[in-house]
């Protein structure tokens, strides 16, 4: 260990290394890769692609487990409740979702779960980025 590197700053460098990990590791953690059971591909082109997702109670909602997404836009097919994890531990609990909710997010990593008692059928469609 270096001595010239205060304790705070190390301990701070060695929180960020599972989230540099996670983004290092995206395609690993693509969701239709992570669960592919799960998946229908209802459209691709080199634009965009287009997943269906359908789950039951208790299943993750857009796969099992830590996976990352492109930027898309999400559209609730059949709505419920939903509890989402982000790598970083912060927790956040959707409840009574409508059907024909559609809302936009940014790239990220999450667990998503199905905490209510129906079915959820989400579409998510995913933006790809231009190769340079």
């Amino acid at each position: 260990m270096n001595p010239d590197i205060p304790d705070d700053v190390r301990r701070s460098l060695l929180a960020l290394l599972p989230l540099i990990a996670l983004s290092e590791s995206a395609d690993a953690q693509d969701a239709a890769k992570v669960q592919p059971q799960a998946y229908r591909v209802a459209f691709e082109n080199d634009k965009l692609r287009v997943l269906e997702f359908n789950n039951r109670p208790g299943m993750g909602v857009c796969g099992d487990g830590m996976h990352s997404h492109p930027g898309h836009l999400t559209v609730i097919l059949t709505g419920g409740s939903v509890r989402i994890r982000t790598p970083n531990g912060k927790v956040v609990e959707q409840h009574d979702i409508p059907d024909g909710t559609v809302f936009w997010s940014d790239a990220e990593t999450h667990t998503t779960e199905n905490v209510g008692g129906s079915r959820l059928r989400v579409l998510i469609v995913e933006l790809k980025t231009a190769k340079a």
